[in-house]
């Protein structure tokens, strides 16, 4: 079941990037094929974490329905509902570190891509730039570094 969860996204986006190029060679404009392109992905990361979610949830909740002895909760074992709660917040919390690494990625990405270019005409027109347009340069690799840093200190704290 495991591998079928992580083939089907990667099936999916597969078959979105074909038909998106496929789309733009018969006369769809780039833009449009890029808008039904960030929607498909949207689309499978929603569901990529829906379905494990609720049969996560339906699992969780049958467990509840079986009745729990008395005994066991009064000697301080776990109970369905503290198990659940705690795959929660782990959950929760490794979902925080993947969107964190991912967004300061992003955020790098965008910051590296307007300043490597000007940092390299500068360098072309006058080469004692260097190392005054390189900080830059590393300025906008700092904000992916922070984010990896961020999501490494979440990890640490829930497993």
């Amino acid at each position: 079941m495991t591998y079928v969860l992580i083939a089907l996204p990667l099936i999916a986006i597969i078959a979105s990037v074909f038909f998106a190029i496929r789309a733009v060679k018969k006369g769809k404009k780039a833009k449009t094929a890029f808008k039904s392109q960030v929607i498909a992905f949207a689309a499978v990361a929603v569901l990529t974490f829906a379905i494990p979610m609720v049969a996560s949830a339906t699992t969780a909740a049958e467990e509840a329905a079986t009745p729990a002895t008395t005994a066991a909760a009064a000697e301080g074992e776990t109970t369905a509902a503290d198990t659940q709660d705690k795959n929660f917040q782990n959950g929760m919390g490794l979902l925080a570190a993947g969107f964190v690494t991912a967004i300061s990625g992003i955020g790098g990405g965008i910051a590296v891509a307007a300043a490597a270019p000007a940092a390299i005409g500068a360098t072309s027109e006058d080469p004692k730039v260097f190392g005054k347009a390189l900080i830059f340069v590393a300025l906008g690799e700092g904000i992916a570094l922070y984010g990896l840093l961020i999501s490494i200190l979440i990890l640490n704290k829930v497993v």
